[in-house]
C-alpha cells in the first residue's frame, strides 16, 4: 500500500489516500475526510506504477 495525495475537488483542501499498487485498476467512493462530500476516484496502475489518479464528484 503506498500514500498518494491529491485535491479533493468539492473544497480543494489536499487530502490523501492508501492504493495497491499491484492491482492495475480501481475505483473508490470516499468521503473527504475534510468536508465529508463523497469523491470518485479512479486510480490507475501500470507494473506497480501511478499512471493516473482522478478524483471526480459523485
Amino acid at each position: 500500500m503506498d500514500e498518494y495525495f491529491f485535491q479533493c475537488p468539492y473544497c480543494w483542501e489536499e487530502i490523501s489516500m492508501l492504493f495497491d499498487s499491484s492491482v492495475n485498476s480501481q475505483t473508490y467512493i470516499e468521503d473527504c475526510e475534510v468536508c465529508c462530500n463523497p469523491i470518485e476516484i479512479e486510480v490507475n496502475f501500470n507494473h506497480g506504477i501511478l499512471e493516473s489518479l482522478t478524483p471526480k464528484t459523485t
